[in-house]
This record gives structure tokens, C-alpha cells and sequence, in this order.
């Protein structure tokens, strides 16, 4: 068997893409946060994770330029060797102190926060235990662990008690969740989750990668229920709010040490350029001074989920501003998908196995720098078009 052969047998994206309703891998040619065009087309972007709408922020662009005059356009280096600069430690120190936590560590992605810090601390003989719903990069940092990955039904706090009871009672544990599921827009019910960790010696890791920004004046899921000191581990990522490219892990100071000796995904992969570490502090800085933009964002989650339901779409069980709709079909998911495209809004078609089938979706999500307007008119083309395809009544 040719290894290459199930290379020439994958059919399935060619399919759609002679269909002309594939949407993934467009090459954006210009974005200014809310709007994007692609050639000459102009449209509303609702399928960013620029929930602060900050990467168009005249001083985070500026801290980028100043950062490639002083440091140039890289490290050349891993964390561990060459690759440490002054920025990455102030970077370091007030992302500690902003999400509540005694030391963090910045990796170049957020995936390799994940897969560096879970890896590095789940060893033979230890068990840990993940929401069926969470990030791919959850699932990855399992799978290169020594220890043993198991799981429990999405949100559901007695099955994650069923499945701490039964584990071996001498393993160490950590249960890692998301603070907000980035594909259903709702929030992991921490206090109860904190709760049941707490009966059964379980440590305890929250994603926070689309809370940041979003909870808890900014400061995350654990901030958002008032319960940051019973949370072990707080990751976060700067592809985000943060509108740079990164991600952060903070917790005790031993634990923070730990992890910085032992992840892979940290050790060996150069670290965040300066203008990337120089963004993240600007962006900082801002959602610590503007505390406005939060209140903005979630005025327009609750517009949008208010402005579906009322149309007639299933938008789930969402609390935040990522709103999905669920369409329950991959073809019909593409053909709205396009539809909407066509008419100037920028969606994100999700489909199995990225969901479950009969979930399949259009991602939508919203930044603080939406306009009443903009917000207006996705209500207006969602329904024309949902009405024409029969995804809503008429």
C-alpha cells in the first residue's frame, strides 16, 4: 500500500469545491476588523475572534512597529535557550496578575499551551479527564500525555462525579475544560465543576481562550463566577482579544516552573516574536483601561441571540457572543454559508466530525467595535436568506 494513497483517494473538499460552495481558505485581501473584502467584494465579518475588535487599534498596530524597529522581525530562538527577551517576562508578570494567578508562561500558540502544559504534567499513572466538547488542543496535549484520557457528557457535572469516582483513587488528577465552547457560545458551569474537583482530589485547567476579553471584565470564566482562587490553571490565548498570536498558562509559581522544564511545545519551537509580545502588552493595557468595550460586547450578544430567536433560528444554548446557528445538514450549511456570502456576511461553516451530525452549523461571533448598523443588516440578510432556503418559516 502506497502511503500516499489515501492522499489521492480524498475526494470529499474537491466535491465541494466544483460544487462552488466550498468556504474554507479564503484569501482575505483586506480586513479593518468589522469589514473585509475578498477581491471586490465587501463584507461583514462575524467569523472573527477579534472580540475586542483590537487588531485595528491604531496603538496596537503602532506597539507592533515599534517592537520590529527595537528587536527586529524575530528571536531565532526557543524560550528555553536565546529566545527570552525583558518584553516576554513583563508580558509574563501582568498576565499574572491580571487573570488572579502568582506566575504565567507564554508559548507561541495557544495550541502549544495546551499541548506543552498538559503533556508535561499528566504522567504515567495519572488520569485526565475532559468535557467532550473541548478544544481539539485539549485533545491533542491527552493524546501525548503518559497518562490515561477519559471523558464526560458536554456540561454535565454528574457524569464528570461519575467519572472522578471511578478512576483509580492513588492518580493523580486534572480535569481540563473550556470556560466558553467556542463552537456553542455557552460556559462551562465552573462553581459546580470547582465543587466536584474539590470532593475527589482533582486538579482543575480552564481554557479560557474565548473568555478572555469576554467574562469577567476581561478576565475570564473563573473571574466571571468569582471563583479564580479555587481554579488550578488558567490558559488563555492572543489570537484573540488579544489580537495577536500566542498563548499564556498561569497558575502557582512551583506549577508555572514545572511546566516551563518540561513542555516539549514550549522548549523546543522559537518564541513569540517582540511586535507579537509588544501587541499582546498594548492590547493589555487597553482592556484594563476601557472597560466600556466589555459592556459593548455583551449589549451585542444579547442583541444578536435576541435577533435570531426572533427570526426563528436555533442558536443552542449560547450565553456569549459566539452565536451559532445550527443548520442540521452539511450541504444546506454550505448553500446558507454562500448565500450569505454573496450578500456581504462572513460566516464560518462548522460541519461533522467538527460537530455532531445534526449540529451542523454557521459560527457566527461579534466584536465591541460592531455597529448598530452592521448588527442590523446580519439580521436583515439572515432572514431573507433563511426564509428563501426554508431554513426558517416565511
Amino acid at each position: 500500500m502506497d502511503l500516499f494513497e489515501k492522499c489521492y483517494n480524498f475526494t470529499a473538499a474537491r466535491e465541494v469545491m466544483k460544487s462552488g460552495l466550498y468556504p474554507y481558505f479564503i484569501p482575505l485581501d483586506d480586513t479593518e476588523g468589522t469589514e473585509v473584502t475578498v477581491g471586490d467584494h465587501r463584507l461583514i465579518m462575524i467569523g472573527s475572534n477579534n472580540y475586542l475588535g483590537l487588531t485595528a487599534d491604531p496603538r496596537v498596530r503602532q506597539a507592533a512597529v515599534d517592537a520590529v524597529r527595537r528587536y527586529g522581525t524575530s528571536c531565532t530562538g526557543s524560550r528555553f535557550l536565546n529566545g527570552t527577551l525583558a518584553l516576554h517576562k513583563e508580558l509574563e508578570e501582568r498576565l499574572a496578575a491580571f487573570v488572579g494567578k502568582e506566575a504565567a508562561l507564554a508559548f507561541s500558540t495557544g495550541y502549544q499551551t495546551n499541548v506543552g502544559t498538559i503533556s508535561a504534567l499528566v504522567g504515567r499513572g495519572d488520569v485526565v479527564i475532559t468535557d467532550r466538547e473541548d478544544h481539539a488542543s485539549i485533545v491533542d496535549g491527552c493524546r501525548l500525555a503518559f497518562g490515561r484520557m477519559l471523558r464526560f457528557h458536554h456540561n454535565d457535572v454528574a457524569d464528570l462525579e461519575r467519572v472522578l469516582r471511578n478512576a483509580p483513587p492513588e492518580a493523580g488528577k486534572l480535569v481540563v475544560v473550556d470556560g466558553v465552547f467556542s463552537m456553542g457560545g455557552d460556559i462551562a458551569p465552573l462553581p459546580d465543576i470547582v465543587d466536584v474537583c474539590a470532593r475527589y482530589d482533582a486538579r482543575l485547567m480552564v481554557d479560557d481562550a474565548h473568555s478572555i476579553g469576554v467574562l469577567g471584565q476581561g478576565r475570564g470564566t473563573a473571574a466571571h463566577f468569582g471563583i479564580t482562587a479555587r481554579v488550578d490553571l488558567i490558559m488563555g490565548t492572543f489570537s484573540k482579544s488579544f489580537a495577536s498570536l500566542g498563548g499564556f498558562i498561569a497558575g502557582d509559581t512551583d506549577v508555572i516552573h514545572y511546566v516551563q522544564h518540561h513542555a516539549r511545545s514550549l522548549i523546543f519551537s522559537a518564541s513569540m516574536p517582540a511586535a507579537n509580545v509588544a501587541v499582546c502588552l498594548a492590547a493589555l493595557d487597553i482592556m484594563e483601561s476601557e472597560p466600556e468595550r466589555y459592556t459593548r460586547l455583551q449589549e451585542i450578544g444579547d442583541k444578536m441571540r435576541a435577533g435570531f430567536r426572533a427570526l426563528g433560528f436555533n442558536v443552542g444554548e449560547t450565553q456569549t457572543p459566539i452565536i451559532p446557528v445550527i443548520i442540521g445538514d452539511d450541504m444546506r450549511t454550505f448553500q446558507m454559508w454562500k448565500a450569505l456570502f454573496d450578500a456581504g456576511i462572513y460566516t464560518n461553516a462548522v460541519i461533522s466530525p467538527a460537530v455532531p451530525p445534526g449540529m451542523q452549523l454557521l459560527r457566527t461571533s461579534y466584536m465591541a467595535t460592531h455597529t448598530d448598523e452592521q448588527l442590523d443588516r446580519v439580521l436583515e440578510v439572515f432572514g431573507e436568506v433563511g426564509r428563501a432556503l426554508g431554513v426558517i418559516g416565511a
